[in-house]
């Protein structure tokens, strides 16, 4: 029995195969903690709040499960045992409607039916010995629905709150003939950046869109609709521990939200096809979900696929899910249809953002569209792959665009080096699976400015520029001449909007160098950009372009966690003005048992804490702790605190922080810190020292008193800056 409303509560949600990340990431949205991933599935706690809420909201679940326990069983009676040990007349009355779902097998108990039946036979002994009735079997309308899922000797026991599977929205009842799911149609459109593209007034078409599912659950995600509002029932409803008046809020909660977001301006969302049988599903599903206004659709061939010309339309996202043929011939025929496809977008779609959702991805080349991301999903049982395309703008564009791609003669120089560069460092970082990287940095004095490169989880790439204040011989115009140049530059080379681009004015510090300490980090007043997650090692993390000056991930720095990360395993890990804690997240990844993250900075801490969640990293063994690094080192060293086996010490060059007592200055103060952090290194363990200060110089006791080893840590995209910092591995003597 749920005894109080904030219970936390064991939840699972069930989702198809290849949308578990992204499952996730909705859940943490909605309030979930303690995600965790596996196959077609996502575990987190909650309260009953947050499952009805998921019931609700949840654009990629199937079901929402509530775990009642997790047993060892080797036998038929150990099944019967533990099934029956559960207080099922809390659940459901005596003479209500049952149903079960079994899955899974072991060496005792070969066939589901026969687990289904062992488990059915022990629910209702239980009900029918307490009070002398018993449920009756029912799988169209069931009061409650028992999940049992074995998997060799491990019997999960749950009760799905969902009911019928939350794909099954309520506003499909005409589908065409190769129906795409609503859920697997929300992850399409999630992967393709679509909240964010129409909250900035970007069009959604789909030019092959069938019974309308893409368009729908495109205008569903604008305006803020929850994809259950329109279900007839849900499992919980019967249950015995309902709170219907938790559940009324929630969804009155909805159905204003529904309002509100079908009173504002909604981007435009039309489809086309060719075949006006289908066409006329779409529109029976349309006016089902009440989108007669916001969704249109019209009988056109791919060949007259061309952008709405009724209204001003501003560019967007095409996305489709074509026919792609389980015959030969059927995908002979096919050919010519990607092949125009790919031709209207060429010549009409320049800008836009392009998602084809295909089970052949051959096909998918017809297009002759170069994908810059591809997504393994399942289509059912079907492996499939979204393919997502930038088109390219065609020349003859005007207006700002236009202007965005004439280039001065001195911004030419830039762009050609640009071009060089990607062939050069691109290529290796593509080679080696690298994500984020520097792609220049002032490679020309004239165009003073750090070019980094960021492509996000979801494919979009973005550039980062942060420009080096110019000399006072320089006149300002003039520099911001060259500001303006180079940005066009780097939107041509590259091909990314303007929106994908953030400036930065990186100001000199009297402290070379630095960039840990002082004001660069105070958050910009004109802030505006929402975070994105990045891949690095297999870590995903979170950087932000715009917030600060520096995004939470330095990337010089990338060796040296690869390096921590190949030295963690089994190791007790110290990270010491830890920052965003991206070490910390590499060394957990590399299998460190235990760790402990430094940093006195609020908003580090909580993006760390953020980091963690992303990577599944249990908050019991990596601890994040908010304090001032010297204060913390004094102290453990004071009272001789755990001994670390693995630590990370990466000051800032200078730090004046008014949460510190005093001023850190890393060339004087360095011979302390280093000699505190080796009198917390258990025997045979590691320090790991690392800063910025280009005219650094290690204190010739240490390299007297320890074994001091510099690393030369430099990948190839900063090997042209070889003092950007200083690496050294140290350990006793």
């Amino acid at each position: 029995m749920i005894e109080q409303l904030n219970e936390q509560l064991a939840l699972t949600a069930t989702c198809p195969k290849g949308l578990e990340g992204l499952l996730a990431e909705e859940l943490r949205a909605l309030g979930a903690s303690d995600t965790r991933e596996q196959p077609a599935a996502v575990h987190f706690s909650g309260s009953l709040e947050l499952a009805y809420r998921c019931c609700l909201w949840s654009r990629l679940a199937n079901r929402i499960m509530l775990r009642l326990e997790q047993v060892r069983i080797s036998s038929a009676e150990d099944l019967y045992r533990a099934v029956a040990a559960q207080p099922w007349e809390r659940h459901i009355n005596p003479s209500g409607k049952l149903w079960l779902q079994f899955s899974g097998t072991n060496r005792e108990i070969r066939n589901s039916q026969f687990g289904a039946q062992k488990a059915k036979d022990a629910i209702v002994d239980r009900l029918r010995r307490d009070s002398g009735a018993r449920p009756v079997i029912d799988k169209q309308n069931p009061d409650l629905t028992v999940a049992l899922r074995l998997q060799r000797d491990r019997l999960d026991i749950a009760i799905d709150l969902s009911g019928d599977s939350l794909h099954r929205r309520g506003y499909r009842t005409h589908i065409g003939a190769a129906p795409l799911k609503e859920n697997l149609a929300a992850a399409l459109l999630l992967r393709a950046g679509w909240p964010q593209i129409a909250a900035e007034g970007g069009t959604l078409l789909d030019p092959m869109c069938g019974s309308g599912t893409i368009l729908i659950e495109g205008a569903m995600i604008a305006a803020d609709i929850a994809p259950g509002l329109l279900r007839d029932s849900f499992g919980f409803e019967r249950w015995l521990n309902h709170q219907s008046d938790i559940w009324n809020q929630l969804r009155e909660e909805a159905l204003e939200r529904r309002r509100r977001g079908l009173e504002r301006e909604l981007p435009e969302i039309r489809g086309y096809d060719a075949d006006a049988k289908v066409l006329f599903a779409a529109e029976a599903n349309i006016a089902r979900a009440g989108l007669e206004r916001q969704v249109r659709v019209s009988c056109r061939p791919v060949a007259a696929f061309k952008v709405p010309s009724h209204r001003e339309i501003k560019p967007g996202l095409v996305l489709t899910n074509p026919p792609y043929g389980e015959r030969l011939g059927e995908q002979e025929a096919l050919r010519e249809t990607y092949a125009e496809l790919g031709r209207q977008l060429k010549s009409e779609f320049g800008g836009w953002l392009v998602g084809i959702f295909t089970g052949n991805p051959e096909l998918g080349f017809e297009t002759g569209l170069r994908s810059h991301k591809q997504y393994q999903l399942y289509n059912g049982s079907i492996p499939s792959q979204l393919l997502l395309f930038h088109v390219r703008q065609q020349s003859a564009e005007s207006g700002a665009e236009e202007g965005a791609r004439k280039l001065s003669p001195e911004a030419d120089m830039v762009a050609n080096r640009l071009r060089k560069n990607l062939r050069n460092i691109g290529k290796w970082a593509q080679k080696n699976n690298i994500d984020c990287y520097r792609l220049y940095d002032a490679d020309l004095p004239e165009y003073a400015a750090a070019i980094d490169l960021y492509k996000s989880v979801d494919g979009q790439v973005s550039a980062h520029v942060q420009e080096y204040r110019a000399p006072a011989s320089v006149d300002e115009n003039k520099a911001r001449s060259r500001l303006r140049d180079l940005v066009r530059a780097v939107q041509l080379v590259l091909e990314i909007p303007q929106r994908n681009i953030s400036i930065k004015e990186r100001r000199r510090h009297s402290h070379k160098g630095d960039q840990k300490g002082g004001s660069q980090y105070q958050k910009q007043a004109d802030s505006s950009a929402a975070s994105i997650w990045v891949t690095e090692h297999g870590a995903e993390l979170e950087v932000n372009l715009r917030a600060y000056l520096d995004t939470g991930l330095f990337l010089d720095h990338r060796p040296v966690r690869r390096y921590l990360r190949e030295h963690a395993r089994g190791k007790k890990f110290l990270n010491l003005f830890c920052y965003t804690a991206s070490a910390t997240v590499q060394a957990a990844l590399g299998g460190c048992e235990q760790s402990t993250s430094v940093d006195m900075s609020k908003t580090y801490q909580a993006w760390s804490a953020r980091n963690f969640r992303r990577n599944n990293l249990d908050p019991y063994r990596h601890q994040l702790v908010e304090a001032d690094c010297l204060q913390w080192l004094a102290s453990a060293q004071q009272n001789r605190r755990a001994h670390y086996d693995l630590i990370f010490l990466d000051p800032p060059s200078f730090s004046n922080s008014a949460k510190m007592r005093g001023v850190l200055d890393i060339q004087r103060d360095h011979a302390t810190l280093v000699r505190q952090c080796m009198s917390l290194l258990a025997p045979g363990g590691m320090l790991v020292f690392s800063n910025n200060l280009r005219s650094f110089k290690m204190d010739e006791s240490l390299v007297t008193e320890f074994n001091v080893e510099n690393l030369p840590l430099l990948d190839k995209d900063f090997q042209r800056n070889p003092k950007i910092h200083n690496v050294w591995k140290i350990q006793a003597k």
